[in-house]
């Protein structure tokens, strides 16, 4: 008989990885996609990168790696928070991991009990509300709108801790909305919190080097609460890494601790030959995320130009990250043919159905209004990709 845990029954599939793989199997019968709903820059990862790679083959590393890392990743991680952070971590306050996801994954097991709360804005990235499922912690959702940027006031989150609340989780730059929290509104996030001594804040900054306007901020650099903050980070979306699997967190010294612990169970150290590589982008002067960042700027003004012209799509203006979180309510209950359009998940297979679009459902980030694009593409396929919903789009009624 069948009988898989109750741990992983309750898990949802990942709603962006779905997509990806209806995309493929369009794809293989020979139709034209574009997909847009995948969270991968589409630049290759920079020769110096992959050059420390070969390298590092060539030098034979090939042996099992230390759990948290290799001490010179370590270093590079450490020199790089404090150079382009300003913040301070020792090597023992960090561990390298298999992911960014699998940093995360290590703190929130490290961190929650059964029943433990952990407050999630929304909309959020697909994962987090599955992982806490996971730590068998319970998720406490605030949601946000368009109107107010994507962002939680100090307010909503006072009024969603509870005594047992453990754990905040943040992402600025955001996935799905692009988002990005000033220093001002992580300072006041950081004033609440400063009076509940017991949360733990998990700041998610894979897009950190994705930012339109300015340096990127961390709620670490809040002081009062610094000791309670766990970072994520990787080198995925900064460095075209996506497939060398390499993120990291840092973190008070005890939860650093507990993730290498845990992590020796069931990873050990990730793989010798992308820390290597990873370590050559950490190290470098970040001009390569530079210029990716200026052709995003370039293609989200396209999306952003283009979707505001397209009937039932609301968007803002990202601050960071590449995706558009548009607002397709007005579509609600509008028909092609006998096929009825009654929520985002129904217009974004519409879309990939009738249009040869992949876009994801706001309902996997938890805001069902609303359909994640992704601009992580050239923009000849954004022109034909926007063309091709606004031809959709005009067939409603």
């Amino acid at each position: 008989m069948e009988s898989i845990s109750k741990r992983v029954e309750k898990l949802a599939i990942s709603q962006t990885l779905a997509m990806s793989q209806k995309s493929r199997e369009l794809k293989a019968q020979g139709n034209d996609v574009i997909n847009l709903s995948v969270g991968e820059p589409d630049f290759k990862t920079p020769d110096f990168v992959k050059d420390a790679a070969k390298e590092a083959i060539d030098k034979n590393f090939t042996s099992y790696t230390p759990v948290p890392g290799y001490a010179d990743l370590i270093n590079a991680i450490s020199k790089k928070l404090e150079r382009e952070n300003n913040l301070k971590y020792s090597s023992d306050q960090i561990v390298v991991s298999g992911g960014a996801k699998h940093s995360l994954a290590n703190a929130l097991l490290a961190l929650l009990d059964d029943g433990d709360e952990v407050i999630v804005p929304a909309p959020y990235w697909v994962s987090y509300v599955e992982l806490v499922k996971l730590a068998e912690g319970k998720s406490i959702v605030i949601p946000t709108t368009l109107e107010d940027n994507f962002k939680i006031t100090p307010k909503q989150l006072e009024d969603a801790i509870s005594p047992k609340t453990k754990v905040l989780m943040l992402c600025s730059p955001s996935n799905p909305t692009g988002s990005i929290y000033s220093r001002e509104e992580l300072s006041a996030i950081a004033d609440v919190l400063e009076k509940y001594p017991n949360i733990y804040v998990l700041s998610d900054e894979i897009y950190e080097h994705i930012n339109y306007i300015g340096n990127h901020e961390s709620i670490a650099q809040c002081s009062n609460i610094a000791d309670r903050v766990v970072i994520i980070n990787g080198v995925s979306k900064g460095y075209a890494m996506t497939g060398w699997r390499i993120g990291y967190l840092a973190a008070p010294k005890w939860i650093a601790k507990a993730c290498q612990k845990l992590q020796g169970q069931m990873t050990s150290g990730t793989c010798s030959i992308a820390q290597k590589a990873a370590t050559a982008a950490i190290s470098s002067d970040a001009s390569y995320p530079k210029m990716m960042c200026k052709e995003f700027i370039k293609r989200r003004n396209l999306m952003v130009e283009e979707l505001r012209k397209i009937s039932g799509f609301k968007t803002n203006v990202p601050d960071g990250a590449f995706y558009i979180f548009a607002d397709v309510s007005e579509l609600f209950g509008k028909k092609f043919g006998d096929q009825v359009i009654s929520d985002s998940a129904d217009l974004a297979m519409y879309l990939i159905e009738n249009a040869h679009v992949a876009t994801v459902t706001g309902s996997a980030f938890g805001a069902p209004d609303y359909i994640r694009l992704s601009y992580a593409a050239s923009e000849a396929e954004l022109t034909e990709a926007l063309k091709r919903i606004a031809k959709a789009i005009g067939n409603l009624v």
